[in-house]
């Protein structure tokens, strides 16, 4: 969850490396770090964010040609500059590394590098790494080679990019369990965790595969693949031309990235769906070519994911049942992998994930394979990500990217593919009309429309959120479909505000947590026109009756109407199936205009970090 930078270049390569760190932070600010071999391998570092160490450059006139960078979240180690990257080690050749992951055997390795007469100067599992490759260029004087053997020896998961005193002419990166690629532009070469952080210097990518090892000159590069140990062949990668655009991660008009993500869900959800909006039926080929024959084997759905992404699989499940009549299991990575579920060979594993490299989401979908499940799906956002190589089949939501560390755009556009998926395995099923097809695709139609009229709701946000920010707790009721946007907005409301939130099924409010309720504790309910309002009304009468103040999302034309004690904000129309997704963004709003008033960071809430790249 950390990002890394690294550029091999004819001109200084400070500016780049900077601003290819600005565009990592999501990834982790905990610290931040720059080291250059210029005159000496010279390093900076700070507790600071970016902007800090940009301070400490310019203070030190820092120039070179050749240099890493990194902005960490901190695992192993508190937050502090010794525990910072860059890491040195010193030998015949000074070394510096970066890294993204967790190396799980590092105590091990420690111990030995210890006899071995190194001493560690930090905490963190990283520094073992710059020692084992000091301690492997005394049997080879290549730094290439050093890193080769190192990385055989490293357990868990690691993007890394490493540099020497010797060499100043190149680096040499290595990914294992995290991603990294490579840029390749006219005055040099390049390596980065993600492709934002290279747009200002090259379109051209090449994302980097399990065990890969790359060195990376101002003239070329070079990779080779360890995951085969009887072999160490170079090997030839695809170059990608990035449809990014710099405008996709600046900040524009909007005061924050958030902000910015929850507006663009009209546009971001047009484009998630815009083979179908043209269409008159949906096809199993928006999944991938073999979907049709995937699709009609299939005889049960198991939904692999963690936090927003997981609430997105919790929805699908209502879905899946009421419509295609396929049982549904919905399951947290980081738990399945741990227990001994029992598999299906016929039910289709859907794995979730916004960035594709969730650790858990991945080890989980390894796990379900290992376990007999023959066939998966992957609804992603990048396209090149290690979960799309991982499955069968695949649907890309299109959402852009996503820069704000809580997930707005990339929730709905996971809501948009799932019910996708739901309506094709329904019409395979025989269990969608002709006729409620097409109602379902004019609806899916509409729906850009109808998300840009809720987002008209956001100046009555503001006045809630004007008093929410005195308070310490918040519960969230929703039933049936909308009890995981309730908990998906509890979950916004904690990230950004840091206001404790927790959501419930509202019929299990009377089972203990109604023993909370009080003048200070606010509730907030989505209460949709659907069958089970008038069961709703009832747990908000609860509430009431205990003099607990309300606050519901209700549609247009609901019998729920303003009164003491209750505040009503009303949707501009009620969307049936689709409804989650429109009652979703007025809870984004409400926790983004909470922080604004808290004054806290919203788009780097504390200890959080986007990319969940480690367990």
């Amino acid at each position: 969850m950390c990002g890394i930078v690294g550029a091999v270049a004819r001109n200084n390569v400070v500016p780049i490396l900077l601003e290819g760190l600005r565009r990592l932070e999501y990834r982790g600010y905990d610290s931040a770090g720059i080291a250059l071999v210029s005159g000496g391998l010279r390093r900076l570092r700070t507790t600071g964010r970016v902007a800090e160490l940009g301070k400490l450059v310019d203070e030190q006139a820092f120039q070179g040609e050749t240099g890493i960078a990194h902005t960490r979240w901190a695992t192993h180690g508190a937050p502090s500059e010794r525990n910072a990257h860059p890491h040195f080690s010193a030998g015949a050749t000074k070394v510096a590394v970066v890294h993204n992951g967790i190396i799980e055997n590092h105590e091990v390795l420690r111990q030995r590098l210890q006899v071995a007469g190194f001493e560690f100067l930090s905490d963190t599992d990283t520094e073992v790494i710059a020692h084992l490759i000091t301690l492997n260029l005394r049997k080879t004087p290549d730094l290439f080679e050093a890193v080769l053997c190192s990385v055989a020896e490293l357990q868990g998961a690691y993007a890394i990019a490493v540099m020497e005193e010797a060499r100043p002419e190149r680096i040499v990166v290595a990914r294992n369990g995290a991603p990294l690629l490579l840029g390749l532009g006219e005055h040099g070469n390049y390596a980065a965790s993600d492709a934002s952080a290279l747009l200002p210097v090259t379109r051209y990518m090449i994302y980097l595969e399990e065990g890969d090892v790359a060195e990376l000159r101002c003239d070329g590069y070079r990779i080779v693949n360890c995951l085969d140990s009887s072999s160490t062949r170079e090997v030839m990668r695809a170059v990608h031309e990035s449809e990014l655009t710099d405008a996709a991660v600046e900040l524009g008009p909007y005061a924050h990235f958030m902000q910015k993500e929850i507006f663009e869900q009209p546009g971001v959800i047009a484009n998630t769906l815009e083979m179908v909006l043209n269409a008159h039926s949906i096809s199993p080929q928006l999944f991938g070519s073999d979907a049709e024959n995937i699709f009609k084997h299939t005889d049960s759905i198991l939904i692999l994911a963690c936090g927003t992404s997981y609430h997105a699989g919790l929805v699908a499940r209502y879905w899946l049942e009421s419509m295609a009549g396929l049982a549904c299991n919905v399951e947290i990575a980081s738990e399945y992998r741990y227990r001994d579920p029992v598999a299906s060979p016929h039910a289709l594993v859907v794995a979730i994930s916004q960035s594709g490299e969730t650790a858990d989401t991945l080890a989980a979908l390894g796990y379900a394979k290992s376990l007999g499940h023959r066939h998966s799906l992957a609804i992603c956002n990048v396209p090149e990500s290690a979960l799309v190589r991982q499955t069968d089949l695949r649907f890309l939501t299109r959402a852009g990217p996503e820069i704000g560390v809580a997930s707005t755009k990339a929730f709905t556009t996971q809501l948009a593919a799932l019910m996708l998926l739901t309506m094709t395995l329904a019409k395979l099923r025989g269990k969608l009309s002709s006729e409620h097809e097409r109602g379902m695709i004019t609806a899916l139609r509409h729906l850009p429309v109808a998300l840009q009229r809720v987002l008209q709701v956001e100046p009555q946000i503001k006045v809630w959120a004007e008093r929410f920010a005195q308070k310490r707790h918040a519960l969230f009721l929703g039933r049936g479909m909308h009890y995981p946007i309730a908990m998906e907005g509890a979950l916004k409301l904690k990230e950004i505000s840091y206001i404790h939130a927790e959501a419930y099924a509202a019929g299990e409010l009377k089972h203990g947590p109604l023993a909370l309720v009080d003048e200070d504790m606010p509730v907030v309910a989505i209460a949709p026109n659907n069958a089970l309002l008038e069961k709703l009304k009832s747990n908000l009468q609860e509430v009431r009756a205990r003099g607990g103040e309300l606050y519901v999302f209700v549609d247009a034309d609901s019998p729920i109407q303003q009164s003491e004690g209750i505040h009503v904000i009303s949707l501009p129309e009620h969307a049936g199936l689709l409804s989650p997704i429109l009652h979703t963004i007025p809870l984004q709003l409400l926790a983004y205009h909470v922080a604004l008033q808290k004054n806290t960071d919203v788009d780097k809430p504390r200890n959080l970090a986007k990319s969940v790249t480690v367990e």
